[in-house]
Parts: structure tokens; C-alpha cells; sequence
């Protein structure tokens, strides 16, 4: 086993622990993703999914000899390679897509498929040793296919994701922070905790309003103002019926 299964709280956790190897990423481990974020999408007492790891990185990035992404090379067809790698892009697509948080709390070095994974998830955390690069152009002259340039440019504009991706180059936690492609960066000591703190305050929001903020936040990012204005107050004509913010309203009023 390469990754180890948490719950606690209402929070799962998966951890990558092939520290051997750098958690460079495996199909298993990428099987556990892929449960845990069905779990996370099937169970109601489940209200977040944290992805961190243990050892030195916090993820190596691919392991080229161990991912399933189909044949490469001379003769092999583009539709077959891209049959192959869509399962890679699906997960990715899962945990965008699955009405739940998601946080990726990557304790050391985040490369390659390490952070097309932190570009899908909902939020991003960092230590002071930990760092961000896309090494595929250079090391391999391939692209970071995964999401590493399309939902990276999203999240850090155009400026940044031409240094990570084109140029190679590596962010530090501090780069990262200010680029905006992790919203904290905590000690070493404290990561674990504060991660968790965080974890377990989203796990106790209410469920249907969380998730909608969510699909609308996203939604925002490529829709037109106007379009965006309605679904957000769609959205909320739904929620005010809801038993949640009934609760919610009733608890605030004794509170006044």
C-alpha cells in the first residue's frame, strides 16, 4: 500500500506514504484517490476530503513506469493515447466536480501531477519547505496534460503559469502564496493542525448551501456577470427553504 485511509470528524484523509520513492504517484495510489473522492460524493456524514502525504515530498510527481496512461512512442495512435489518459483527467475532473470541499495540504515538494491534483482541488495548503514546478517541458518534452497548464492559468493567471510551466521554473511557498496558488502557508510543526482545524470547520457547514457555493464559484470564473448574478440568486432561492437555513434563521433569531 502506497497511501494510508483517515477519518476523523467527519473529514477523510488520504496520505501518500511511498516516501522510498518520493511519493511519486502510482495507479494505486490514484485508485484510493479515486474511491475516496466516491466515498466523500456517496456518504452524508462525510463533509471534506484532505490529500496530504508523509516523508520528504509530498509528491515526486509521476511515476512514469508505474501509471497506467496507455503506450507512447513512434506508431502508437493519439485517439488510443488519449483513451488511455482520460481516466487520469476524469479524477481530476471528480474532485472538481463533487459538491464537497476538497484540500490538498502538500508538506514538501508538490511536482508534475502533484500539482495538476492541487489545481483541482478547492483549497491549497503549504509549508515553509514546500515548493510547486511543472518539470514535463523540460525533463521530458511533453506538457503537464493534467490540468497542469489549463486549471493552473485559471488559478494564477497567464503571468505565473508561463514561469511554472513554460520556463520551468520552481515557486517557493512564499511565490506560491503570492501568485495565489496556496491561500496559507504554515510551520512545519503546526501543518497537521491546521490543516485538520480547517478540515473540520468545513465538514461542519451546512452541506447544500457549501456545495452550491462551490458550483457557483466556479461557474463564475467563465461565465458572463449577468448569467453569473442569476444562478447565484437561483441558487439561493432554493436554500432559503431548505431545513438547514430554517434552523439557522430560527437559531439566529433567539440569539437576537
Amino acid at each position: 500500500m502506497n497511501f494510508a485511509r483517515e477519518e476523523a470528524g467527519g473529514v477523510l484523509t488520504v496520505r501518500l506514504t511511498r516516501d522510498r520513492k518520493l511519493n511519486a504517484v502510482t495507479g494505486d495510489m490514484l485508485d484510493g484517490l479515486r474511491a475516496a473522492v466516491a466515498e466523500l460524493a456517496d456518504r452524508d456524514d462525510a463533509g471534506a476530503l484532505v490529500i496530504t502525504a508523509a516523508g520528504r515530498y509530498f509528491t515526486a510527481g509521476a511515476d512514469i513506469t508505474a501509471l497506467p496512461v496507455g503506450d507512447t512512442g513512434p506508431g502508437v495512435r493519439g485517439s488510443d493515447f488519449r483513451r488511455a489518459y482520460r481516466g487520469l483527467h476524469e479524477l481530476f475532473d471528480r474532485i472538481e466536480a463533487v459538491e464537497k470541499p476538497v484540500i490538498l495540504a502538500a508538506q514538501g515538494p508538490c511536482l508534475g501531477i502533484g500539482v495538476e491534483l492541487a489545481a483541482s482541488c478547492d483549497f491549497r495548503f503549504a509549508t515553509e519547505r514546500t515548493t510547486f514546478g511543472l518539470p514535463e517541458v523540460r525533463n521530458l518534452a511533453a506538457l503537464p496534460g493534467s490540468g497542469g497548464i489549463s486549471r493552473l492559468t485559471r488559478l494564477i493567471g497567464p503571468h505565473w503559469a508561463k514561469w511554472v510551466a513554460m520556463a520551468g521554473q520552481t515557486l517557493d511557498a512564499q511565490r506560491a502564496l503570492a501568485a495565489g496558488l496556496v491561500h496559507a502557508v504554515y510551520p512545519e510543526d503546526e501543518f497537521d493542525r491546521r490543516v485538520r482545524e480547517f478540515a473540520l470547520d468545513l465538514a461542519g457547514q451546512p452541506r447544500e448551501a457549501l456545495g452550491l457555493a462551490k458550483l457557483l464559484v466556479d461557474a463564475a470564473a467563465t461565465a458572463d456577470r449577468t448569467t453569473a448574478r442569476d444562478l447565484d440568486r437561483i441558487a439561493n432561492s432554493a436554500l432559503i427553504a431548505s431545513s438547514e437555513h430554517q434552523a439557522k434563521l430560527a437559531a439566529f433569531r433567539k440569539f437576537r
